[in-house]
């Protein structure tokens, strides 16, 4: 369907949350990714401003915005499978294993960060709760967001322990070595890094997924002028972003243990005020807005493509930027590439209904899958 024809509020979720996460991400491909938590890596001042607005403006709160849109994924996946009379268990399950075969190769080759492999142990985790009641999808959903608080924040700040050694490793290997130095790089550090933050995200990822699900069930995810989105735009936006803001300048500028906290602590509200926001410009798009909305509903080859080209940008076998600019204009780069796989994108789709990875991952989901019959 056009995007005129339908809900508008994923497709504009979608869109800006594909900007938010690749201003954060690449913060950890231009740069060194072995930096614990609180450590303080700005070199300049305009670094430190730099970290200031991302950690405030952008750091957990779009991880928020696409969990939650991954639920609504699976709520909007659950409908048409019913109304095809699909096998939806069936069609679940080819999903995941289609999103950990492209998470592990998107992990291990280009951004060790990858969301996909969470998404799809957790998105597993999530089928068990596709029956459940509205009200009931709300309380779990925050109350895991609460748990991660507990059990994830003491895991951010533990201090980093990362030898002389290693840091000379990811060094040569991002600046000086061919694309199979950097994926060894990558892949061992992928391994290490995986098990913790299956922790320290897929808590709040799960919380997310079961919220997004929830909008599906409640029909608010169609309506964007649900009384919800006003009341969250009120209590959430600006309270959850003024806090955000100062909780990311304590970080930056002398309390970093206390700013993480009250950063990771703040994040859901500002991302529910985000939501809010975003309920209220979702309105019927121009020509040109159209395209981009178009482009962003192939979220996935958006996501994967940033890492991709960011990746090649910023490394020896491609344009050697690593560790070479700074902040500010690896995150203006991160920017003009997005916008540029949405023109991309907006291009290919005249031709084709898919984005390239959807199309993949497509065929996975629905491999050995036919139509119940009526």
């Amino acid at each position: 369907m056009n995007v005129t024809d339908r809900a508008l509020l994923p497709d504009y979720l979608r869109l800006i949350a594909l900007f938010g996460i690749v201003i954060v991400n690449v913060q950890f491909i231009a740069f060194s990714v072995l930096h614990g938590f609180t450590d303080p890596v700005a070199e300049t001042f305009g670094d430190a401003l730099t970290l200031w607005m991302v950690n405030g403006v952008a750091l957990l709160k779009t991880y928020g915005l696409f969990s939650f849109m991954f639920g609504v994924g699976l709520g909007l996946l659950m409908r048409s499978a019913e109304k095809r009379g699909l096998p939806f268990g069936r069609i679940h399950r080819n999903r995941m294993a289609g999103l950990l075969l492209l998470g592990v190769a998107h992990g291990c080759l280009f951004f060790p960060g990858d969301i996909l492999v969470i998404y799809a142990v957790t998105g597993s985790i999530l089928y068990f709760f596709r029956n459940w009641t509205v009200g009931r999808l709300a309380k779990v959903g925050v109350v895991l967001l609460v748990l991660q608080l507990i059990i994830g924040l003491p895991l951010l700040l533990l201090p980093s322990e990362t030898s002389a050694e290693v840091f000379g490793f990811e060094a040569a290997a991002l600046t000086q070595g061919s694309f199979l130095d950097a994926a060894l790089f990558r892949s061992i550090g992928f391994a290490f890094t995986l098990p913790l933050f299956l922790v320290i995200q897929g808590i709040s990822a799960l919380g997310w997924f079961c919220l997004g699900l929830a909008s599906v069930k409640s029909g608010m995810i169609d309506n964007a002028d649900h009384p919800l989105w006003a009341r969250a735009r009120r209590w959430c936006l600006l309270p959850g972003l003024a806090l955000s803001l100062i909780s990311a300048g304590l970080w930056q500028w002398g309390l970093a243990t206390l700013g993480v906290s009250l950063t990771v602590v703040v994040a859901p509200i500002a991302t529910i005020g985000y939501l809010g926001l975003i309920a209220a410009i979702a309105n019927p798009p121009g020509p040109i807005m159209s395209k981009a909305l178009a482009a962003g509903g192939a979220n996935l080859s958006i996501y994967l493509g940033q890492s991709i080209v960011l990746s090649t940008i910023f490394s020896s076998f491609g344009l050697g930027l690593w560790n070479e600019v700074d902040r500010a204009t690896a995150t203006l780069i991160a920017v003009l590439v997005t916008g540029m796989l949405i023109l991309a994108l907006s291009f290919w789709r005249n031709w084709f209904r898919l984005g390239p990875f959807e199309w993949l991952l497509r065929r996975i989901t629905y491999a050995g899958v036919a139509a119940r019959p009526g």
